[in-house]
Order: structure tokens, then sequence, then C-alpha cells
């Protein structure tokens, strides 16, 4: 086994697919069409794609993508709206691999690595950190956010529905009811064609919504793009006399339905039109898509536990080398970089 680095992702052998379409039945995130676009629109001004891979005969066994900002710097390949993260890594020979990677993480100028957000039972980033640690790392593990999800047992959704509050039961059907009286509405799914159509009328919601300008358009248009030739995009908006007023993003990949971005012109909220929406796209996955899970990726916010019915746990990984010899300079930086900000935040 070898250790090779690659500095574009067009350097990537063809063999890191079998890589890839292990990985993707745990997460959209660890996906080629994934990595991709985030490679060609996701990332910031500065920032530089380093691919870690160990490589046997010639075919890729393990592969953790990585990114470089600063000097000894290194972290997950990832952006605002990455939910996970993880080591690609073959099913045979796990051991041995993990070492090879470990052993040429530790030849490149590092200093600081962090990978994140994990899984708490992320088992291949485990066995990373357990050789690592034994290669002259220190590794520190620290909570980063929750995750909200629901695991279908095989229920309709009409059986789910029935497991939901009272209270939101009551607002949909209540709700649904007055915009239906009062305007007229009718709500289109898209999944692969008219793709244009779809990026444009989302992006009036959002320009419309309670949102921040977009960051990363490029981003999100070329996701979208990307998830429909494979057949993962559910692109869901409701129209009021053709006019849209909410969108909901969502990816539908190996039996699991992930709630990506939702939005909603905040001149209709007395509508509710996010949470009609939402019933209707999980009717879809649940009785269309016959998903397993539906996830709710990033963050606590309570109307999620409305929705889900189960929380977890992600974390960040980050590894110090101790025996770098610039590991004096790098932690006076670092530390000098702290008070900065900390001055700066007092003189406001």
């Amino acid at each position: 086994m070898e250790f090779e680095c690659y500095y574009d992702w067009k350097q990537l052998p063809e063999s890191a697919n079998e890589l890839f379409k292990i990985a993707e039945k745990e997460s959209f995130f660890f996906s080629r069409p994934w990595f991709e676009n985030l490679v060609e629109n996701g990332l910031d001004e500065g920032q530089s794609c380093l691919l870690a891979c160990v490589l046997d005969r010639e075919r890729v066994v393990a592969l953790l993508p990585l990114m470089q900002r600063d000097t000894g710097h290194y972290r997950s390949l990832k952006n605002l709206y990455t939910s996970l993260s993880t080591l690609l890594l073959a099913e045979t020979a796990q051991r041995e691999t993990v070492t090879c990677l470990a052993q040429g993480l530790k030849r490149l100028p590092i200093y600081h690595l962090q990978l994140d957000p994990i899984a708490a039972d992320e088992s291949n980033l485990q066995r990373l950190q357990s050789v690592m640690e034994s290669s002259g790392f220190s590794s520190h593990r620290y909570f980063s956010f929750h995750n909200w999800i629901y695991r279908l047992q095989g229920e309709s959704f009409t059986d789910y529905m029935a497991t939901r509050p009272a209270r939101v039961r009551n607002t949909i059907a209540r709700k649904k009811r007055k915009l239906e009286r009062e305007h007229g509405y009718h709500i289109r799914l898209y999944t692969d064609r008219n793709l244009q159509q779809a990026m444009a009328d989302y992006n009036t919601v959002y320009a419309a919504s309670w949102k921040a300008n977009e960051l990363y358009a490029d981003f999100i248009n070329g996701l979208a793009a990307n998830l429909s030739k494979v057949g993962w995009l559910r692109l869901a908006i409701l129209y009021v006399e053709n006019r849209p007023i909410a969108a909901q993003f969502w990816i539908v990949a190996n039996g699991k339905a992930s709630i990506f971005k939702l939005n909603y012109d905040k001149a209709w909220k007395q509508y509710s039109p996010g949470s009609i929406l939402m019933a209707f796209l999980i009717q879809h996955v649940i009785d269309n898509d016959k998903v397993g899970e539906i996830d709710f990726l990033t963050g606590n916010d309570a109307y999620k536990q409305d929705w889900m019915s189960e929380r977890r746990e992600r974390w960040r990984l980050n590894c110090i080398n101790k025996t770098d010899p610039k590991r004096k300079r790098h932690r006076l930086t670092d530390r000098l970089d702290g008070f900065l900000k900390s001055f700066k935040k007092g003189s406001v």
C-alpha cells in the first residue's frame, strides 16, 4: 500500500468510485455528486482541495477529503451546508489501510487537523483517531450540533401523522382550508425536468423570505443539477395564482430523505405555507419513495421536534501534531490570533 495526495478533483483515479458507492449508502454527503459540486462551486476564496488517499496496487482503498486554507491547518472538505463528514474506506484490510493513511498524513506539513462534523459512533474515523494518536498526534473531540431524525418502521404517511402532535395536525388542516378558500394553491414537485424554472422559482421564494442573501447560490444551483442527474432531487414549490410562495429542497438517496433547504415568502406567513409543504413532501417520501429514514440534518430548532422523533449528536475531531518542529511557533501564532480576536470583540 502507498499514500498518495491529489490536489485536483480530476486527478482522482476512477477506482475511487467504488468507495463513493459504498459510502453514499450512509449519507449523500459522502457521494461523488456532492463532492464534485462542492469543489467546483462551494469553496471560499483561498481554500484548496487535498484528497489524501491510500492505494493498493493502483486501487483507491481509502480517501480522506480535506481542504487547506492556512499553512499547517487542514480540515474536512466541507462548506456551510455540510452536515456530515467521514473517511471513505474499503471493507478489506482496514487496519493496514488506516495505518498507511495516518503515516502519510504525518509526512504532510500538518500541525492541526480538524474533521467535522462527524457522527458520535463513526467507526472509520475512530480507527483513524486511534492510529494517529499512536503516531504522535494528540486528539480531542468536541460537541458540534444536534441532528433530528425519524426512523420509519414500514408505516404509511397516515400512520406517521397519527403520531404527530394534535397541534401540528390541526394547524395544517386549518391552514390548508384557509389558503384554499381565500386564494387557492397548488404544489409542484420537481425532480429532473424543468429544472431551470424550478430554481428560478426557488430563488424567488428565497429572496422574499426572512433569510439573508444566499452566499453559495452557484453551489445550490449546481447541487440541484447534479442531484437531478442521479434521481435524488426533490424540489417542491407551493404556488398561489402561479406565484411561488414556499419552496423546499430535499434529497432522497439510498432510502433516506434529507431536508436540505426550507424557505417561504414571509408575506404569506399567516397561512403556514412551510408546514403545508412539509406535510406534502413527507407524504411523498413515505408513500412514494418508501424511505426508511427522514433526516433534518443540522440544528436543534424546536419545530423540528414536531416532525421528528430521535435526536443524535454531531462532533468535531481535532488532532494536533505533537512532534511538529514548528509546533511552538504554531501555538504562539494561534494564541496571538485568539488574543487579537478577543481584543476586537472587546473593543466593539
